[in-house]
């Protein structure tokens, strides 16, 4: 029952006839209801495809369940399968003007495009144009531009088969200017990682949970963001094992969860206690938190040493294999216990209750996400919690390491196989010898550069891989304004979102395939593979028929592009890669020896990791040692303002709903926080409101609380009393991006820092 302020309490678990009855309600509204749940039955099956949600792991074929996907993930097969679709009538009737004040979810709502599309801009209109016709344009626009000043984007979900040849497709051209995904959300990992322990990914399996002994999570919402690792989660819970979790907000699936696939939970109503500890951190208090739980660590081991018990810390650990251990501990013991408290927003009591839990425990899992990437000090939230399972020896050994949970199905795997601005990261010496040009040796622009590079009128052309790039980054207003002055923008999509209706002055719309569609090529169905957050390589088959006949493959429309834009290379084999995407896989490999070695014969049969020696105990960082780092601060976000400096000011975490993924809005039911029916709302805790003289259900704006000479301000946000801590408040991305400063990002990474954003509110009346 909605109550008078449009809410509709949610009382239920994560999971549940809840996580039920909205996957059956999305596929009844694509018109799927019966394909659609027998499409389902294939999703993460080593015989079918990968999610195009998500990038969780699949478990290996003895571990599959009857059901391999989660709420959400069912609902971006639903998006993607829909029978809708945006016919060129649709363009003929609707104007660019007019769609731009369509929502995020109207947009895409309205299925799947079918034809390549030009930009008359005229007429404003996108009008149909031939695959022939936008190649050749696209090519001739390239060809007349400085390759350095043009930008190649990916988003997440492109396949490791389409992402190399985009990356080759980019050096072959000129540059290294590959920005995607991850410089939004896990960039602060792939810098930190490396630094600590020789490894820019993850270190844990699924059959790690099997044998940790607790797990540790941090600024991760697993009910929206990876509904699968319930199951994992539940099984270990009723096994005993200490789940302790910090996060401003108190998420559903954090606390309890009904498996919707165990019938008895489902008829009985039973549910599982997922976090045996709930530890509400302020948002930017994670550095102080970690040190906390260090500190009590340090003391506690103190204590036990003394007493003649076994040590909290694993000091034959420390000693053979780390690097920086005494300097920590001096930071540890010098760290004020009140500062500490304030900083975090956690009593002493309970980070000391918390470390007492962790030192039970033979082996742990760390568990984060955005809510620790997305800071100024994103890379040093990474290296803090490097820290803390250093102190307990707790790599290199099962049940045990490290585990940032990524967020596009395969945005780890684009990083593996070569999109990245870093040319460090790409065996360019390999791509030389292999098809005979000299790649560019120079670093390229990630997502912040680009957008700087955009501002500044330095960017000619912009090639989006999928993506709704524009929605997703920030300082939105100024962005918008600018990208008009681009060139040339080309966007890859299944289906229409706001940054094909924000275009160069030469624009081309091309509709894809999707994942999950059967690929026919000149040699038969075509398969992709893909590499998940735990580092397995699997294949993906597609299950469907495409929905329509003039869509073409994504390899497809990368050599069409590459092949109009570049001198012929008889090296390059574009057109034999299109006809037999095992071709690609050999050039990966060739590529890319080490880690894909036979790649064709091992992913179709079972898939396989990538080798990580860290889970051996070796660290390839230049000491040879993993490493202990010190944090330079307690403030997470050392440029902006915050409440316990200035009063009038609350620090803004930006958040998805659970009718979401990234940009993508699904409906308006946010059903675990009980918001129904809008995505305005502001969660502010009750305290706050109260000071401010707002009621539950006042409406307000928000301006930035910086002083840089720009005005940034969003508007009709409604008031939420909502368990949150005091001087935080939270609302729903992208709606609030135009309030992030583009310079307020991750040191290093350059990740926008987005969990921390200085407001002021403005009452309306």
């Amino acid at each position: 029952m909605t109550d008078q302020n449009g809410r509709k309490p949610y009382a239920g678990p994560a999971g549940g006839w809840g996580s039920l009855r909205s996957v059956e309600g999305i596929l009844l509204r694509e018109d799927r209801l019966a394909s659609g749940n027998a499409t389902l039955l294939k999703q993460n099956k080593p015989d079918g495809y990968s999610c195009v949600s998500c990038s969780w792991a699949k478990p290996d074929p003895d571990e599959l369940r009857r059901f391999e996907y989660c709420e959400n993930g069912a609902k971006a097969t639903a998006w993607e399968i829909t029978r809708k679709r945006r016919e060129a009538a649709f363009f003929e009737s609707h104007t660019i003007s007019e769609l731009l004040s369509w929502s995020d979810h109207d947009l895409e709502a309205g299925g799947r495009l079918l034809h390549p599309m030009r930009l008359d801009r005229a007429r404003d209109r996108w009008v149909r144009v031939s695959w022939d016709e936008a190649f050749r344009e696209i090519g001739a626009e390239l060809r007349r531009m400085d390759p350095k000043a043009t930008v190649f984007y990916a988003s997440g979900r492109a396949s490791l088969e389409t992402s190399y040849m985009w990356g080759l497709f980019a050096r072959l051209y000129g540059h290294n200017n590959l920005p995607d995904s991850s410089n939004m959300c896990h960039e602060s990992t792939s810098v930190a990682l490396p630094e600590a322990i020789g490894a820019p990914v993850g270190t844990v399996t699924l059959r790690d949970f099997h044998q940790a002994e607790c797990i540790l999570s941090f600024g991760q919402n697993v009910g929206v963001n990876a509904p699968r690792m319930l199951h994992p989660l539940q099984e270990a819970a009723k096994r005993g094992v200490p789940i302790v979790s910090f996060n401003p907000l108190r998420e559903r699936g954090w606390e309890r969860f009904t498996n919707p696939q165990n019938p008895i939970e489902m008829l009985t109503g039973a549910e599982t206690r997922i976090s045996e500890q709930y530890h509400q951190v302020r948002a930017g208090g994670d550095i102080a938190a970690i040190l906390g739980l260090s500190k009590a660590l340090i003391e506690g081991d103190d204590a036990a040493r003394a007493a003649g018990r076994e040590p909290w810390l694993d000091h034959r650990f420390i000693a053979e294999h780390t690097h920086g251990f005494e300097d920590y501990v001096a930071c540890a013991r010098a760290a004020d216990w009140p500062d500490l408290e304030r900083r975090s927003g956690l009593a002493r009591e309970a980070l000391g209750r918390a470390a007492a839990t962790y030192a039970r425990a033979r082996t742990a899992i760390a568990i984060y996400g955005m809510g620790l990437t997305q800071h100024r000090a994103g890379v040093e939230n990474v290296r803090m919690l490097v820290n803390l399972l250093l102190l307990r020896g707790n790599f290199g050994k099962p049940g045990s390491g490290i585990l940032p949970v990524r967020g596009h199905s395969n945005v780890q795997g684009q990083r593996t196989v070569g999109v990245t601005e870093k040319p460090e990261l790409v065996p360019l010496d390999r791509l030389a010898e292999q098809y005979g040009f000299e790649p560019p040796r120079d670093t390229g622009m990630n997502t912040v550069e680009a957008c700087e590079a955009i501002l500044a009128g330095r960017v000619t052309a912009f090639l989006g891989l999928g993506g709704n790039f524009i929605r997703a980054i920030p300082e939105t207003a100024a962005m918008e304004a600018a990208w008009p002055r681009i060139r040339l923008t080309v966007q890859v999509a299944t289906k229409l979102n706001r940054n094909h209706l924000i275009n160069g002055e030469v624009a081309f719309l091309l509709p894809c395939l999707g994942r999950l569609e059967v690929d026919q090529q000149a040699s038969g169905p075509q398969a992709v593979t893909c590499e998940d957050t735990m580092t397995k390589i699997h294949p993906s088959r597609g299950q469907v028929a495409p929905a329509g006949p003039h869509l073409l493959s994504e390899p497809a429309i990368v050599a069409g592009i590459a092949k109009a834009a570049l001198p012929v290379n008889p090296r390059v084999p574009w057109d034999e890669w299109v006809a037999d995407y095992g071709r690609i896989r050999d050039a990966i490999e060739a590529t890319y020896p080490h880690i894909f070695n036979d790649f064709n014969t091992r992913v179709f049969a079972g898939g396989f990791h990538r080798p990580l020696p860290v889970r051996q105990r070796e660290w390839n960082t230049p000491n040879g040692k993993a490493n202990f780092h010190l944090p330079t601060s307690l403030r997470e976000d050392r440029d902006v303002p915050t409440d316990l400096e200035r009063p009038d000011v609350l620090q803004l975490i930006t958040l998805r709903s659970n009718d979401q993924f990234n940009t993508t809005v699904y409906g308006y039911e946010d059903r675990f926080r009980g918001i129904s029916g809008t995505r305005m709302v502001l969660l502010m805790n009750r305290d706050d409101a109260a000071r401010f003289g707002l009621a539950d259900g006042a409406t307000v704006g928000m301006t930035t609380a910086v002083d840089d000479g720009v005005h940034r301000r969003v508007d009709g946000f409604r008031v939420v009393h909502y368990d949150i801590p005091p001087g935080c408040c939270a609302a729903y991305f992208p709606e609030c991006n135009p309030l992030i400063p583009l310079w307020h990002h991750a040191e290093r990474s350059k990740v926008p820092a987005a969990k921390s954003v200085p407001v002021h509110l403005h009452p309306v009346a």
